[in-house]
């Protein structure tokens, strides 16, 4: 008797096809340490394999981000404004550490290590403070606060960050008589950070970056040392993991990845300052009146869902809409001449 020939369908699977048991449960552990399935991942700063990636032989790395409990004072949740959405927060950065295209940092920054860290304050404290990674997180109450960010090359977003008043910080420290000024400076490390090793992909800076305000800046109620944003801690290209947040001034003062915080007698150093003193000044407060030497500071393109085009234009206000809190620290000063 002649067998008949049965045909498999095309989409049944062979024996041969089917994933083997040990392997479905290996791939399912990994989607629940990468926070993608019920269980989240608890581990911030750590570095694993993209779901994408975790059967090649070089996985892409994914930096985990983790959950953050903040209040939200009333006098910071201005929702006049639609947020950002956060997609285009953590992959449209300047962060030249990690590349000079807003895409780089997303892309290059995802090994970088924040834990262990060390942050210290010193010059004229009474208290010189070293804080390490769970300091950043616990030792001071963390509240949210809703900032308007304006970027010198006229693009601006609006950001729930997560973080803490710088001034809470100076005054643990103490700040001595005769202090003028506070230093800050980002965390040197080529091996981690692309930019600092290359001159052509970090822009030419010299690093480490450093940036400053005067004291009495430091001291206003709005300047931020920020740890998270949208209810999470920072991913390593918004700066983790702790950066600082002046919202009336444009975007390159809120310094990122900070290691050291200095108290002084006299002005800083500035990064940017050092590199084209006659585009960017010591203060660099938003200010539709004073325009970059290439461009018009007078509008910007507030970043939506869409792309940076088809962003709508809106007019810049001056120190960003926050003249009310800050005008007064300039009452005396030209600010066309100290820009």
């Amino acid at each position: 008797m002649k067998r008949r020939r049965v045909t498999r369908p095309s989409w049944q699977l062979s024996e041969a096809e089917v994933t083997p048991e040990p392997l479905f449960r290996d791939r399912r552990a990994i989607v629940k340490a990468l926070g993608l399935g019920a269980i989240g991942a608890s581990l911030p700063g750590a570095v694993h394999g993209s779901i994408f990636d975790v059967f090649s032989k070089s996985p892409k790395p994914v930096f985990i981000q983790a959950p953050l409990s903040a209040s939200k004072p009333a006098a910071f949740q201005d929702l006049s404004e639609p947020l950002t959405p956060e997609n285009k927060v953590i992959s449209h950065n300047n962060f030249y550490e990690f590349g000079t295209a807003k895409t780089d940092p997303v892309e290059n920054a995802q090994a970088f290590q924040v834990n262990p860290w060390r942050l210290s304050v010193e010059g004229l404290v009474d208290t010189p403070l070293q804080l390490d990674y769970d300091d950043l997180l616990h030792s001071f109450a963390l509240e949210e606060r809703i900032y308007r960010l304006r970027c010198v090359e006229a693009w601006s977003m609006v950001v729930p960050w997560i973080g803490f008043p710088l001034a809470a910080l100076l005054k643990k420290a103490g700040v001595k008589a005769g202090a003028t000024h506070v230093a800050f400076e980002t965390l040197y490390d080529p091996e981690q950070m692309p930019g600092q090793k290359n001159a052509y992909v970090g822009g030419g800076i010299h690093y480490p970056y450093v940036e400053g305000l005067t004291l009495a800046e430091a001291m206003n109620e709005l300047s931020l040392l920020s740890v998270g944003l949208y209810g999470k801690t920072l991913p390593p290209q918004n700066g983790a993991p702790v950066r600082l947040v002046v919202p009336w001034k444009y975007g390159f003062k809120s310094i990122k990845s900070i290691v050291k915080i200095r108290v002084m007698n006299k002005q800083p150093p500035t990064s940017w300052n050092q590199l084209a003193s006659h585009e960017y000044g010591f203060y660099a407060n938003v200010n539709p009146n004073v325009d970059h030497p290439r461009w018009s500071q007078a509008s910007e393109r507030r970043i939506g869902p869409g792309g940076l085009f088809s962003a709508e234009r809106i007019a810049t206000r001056p120190f960003n809409g926050y003249e009310e809190q800050v005008a007064h620290l300039y009452k005396d000063l030209d600010l066309k001449r100290y820009f």
